[in-house]
């Protein structure tokens, strides 16, 4: 499977990564490791997860994902196998958050024990925080690539001016750069990243990773009508897009999955996966079907015309 480059980091990953936030969640561990699995069969190698994941689960405390992945990885012997993505900075619990010194080498320390590695391929400041100096950030994330720890960093939910100051900064000071950006995209969600930002990430060949690039499984076509939600883990954000406009997207998709025999998530998949600015779309899976669909994204091309008609169909 072709690889592709994760900014200026020398880290190459498959064009389709997996969300890891479903761990612990709406995945038991028996069913994540049927999917980490299935995944790796598939040669696909990346996985994103992070400390928070699954905190807001009742009975949860946060780090359950990455445990999950953690004794899967230990089991399988498939450390070497797997880009490892995680991220700190978002809240855990009460004093518990940011981009701090003394809080990064805490969770960093956390994060390792809970993934039984000795290193994170990826460490993602999973939120801005204005409260720390963006040197003392990267200063701290310096000695963790120093020490072996981490290899690389990226940033997630910044906009398009911070990261640009800390990126000078980094040239400035000498300091690692964060080398990849995770942020909300997809058909329906295009303006968070479509604009300064993506100029900023191809000017500056910064990795680009897109999450809930199914609008929260809204793109994937089973969320069409009210009733449809009682199944809905994100019921809430699902409903947002049963809109006018979100029709005309669903319309757009059918028509299209229709065309290349292909599923409405394979499509809009496949739209991400056209841009020139993004590195990979994440993606999560509960079951193994919808896995195998999802992957079969990475083999699917639009044409020209198709992705003119969805960016129509999808115009705020």
């Amino acid at each position: 499977m072709e690889k592709r480059k994760l900014g200026k980091s020398g880290i190459e990953i498959a064009p389709l990564g997996f969300g890891a936030n479903v761990f612990g969640w709406t995945a038991d561990k028996t069913q994540s490791y049927r999917l980490l699995d299935a995944w790796l069969a598939a040669g696909f190698n990346f996985v994103d997860t992070a400390d928070v994941y699954s905190v807001w689960v009742p009975g949860n405390s946060g780090g359950e994902s990455e445990t999950i992945l953690g004794s899967w990885m230990k089991e399988r012997k498939a450390r070497d196998k797997v880009i490892v993505a995680t991220k700190v900075g978002m809240e855990m619990g009460p004093g518990r958050k940011g981009l701090s010194r003394p809080y990064i080498m805490a969770a960093v320390e956390d994060s390792l024990r809970r993934l039984q590695t000795d290193y994170i391929d990826l460490y993602q400041s999973h939120i801005d925080d204005e409260t720390i100096p963006l040197e003392e950030t990267l200063a701290t994330y310096a000695d963790l690539i120093r020490a072996g720890k981490v290899r690389t960093i990226g940033a997630s939910n910044y906009g398009a001016a911070r990261l640009a100051d800390a990126l000078t900064l980094s040239e400035r000071q000498g300091l690692p750069r964060y080398e990849s950006l995770q942020l909300l995209y997809n058909l329906y969600d295009r303006s968070p990243f479509e604009g300064a930002i993506e100029q900023l990430c191809l000017a500056r060949d910064i990795g680009v990773l897109s999450y809930f690039s199914l609008a929260s499984g809204f793109l994937t076509g089973k969320y069409r009508r009210e009733e449809d939600l009682a199944s809905a883990s994100r019921g809430e954000r699902v409903r947002s897009y049963m809109n006018a406009r979100g029709t005309r997207i669903l319309a757009a998709l059918d028509t299209l999955a229709a065309e290349y025999a292909a599923s409405p998530a394979q499509i809009a998949l496949a739209w991400i996966l056209a841009r020139p600015s993004i590195t990979a779309p994440l993606a999560s899976a509960t079951s193994e079907t919808q896995l195998h669909d999802l992957l079969k994204a990475t083999r699917l091309e639009l044409g020209r015309d198709s992705l003119a008609h969805l960016d129509h169909a999808s115009r705020a």
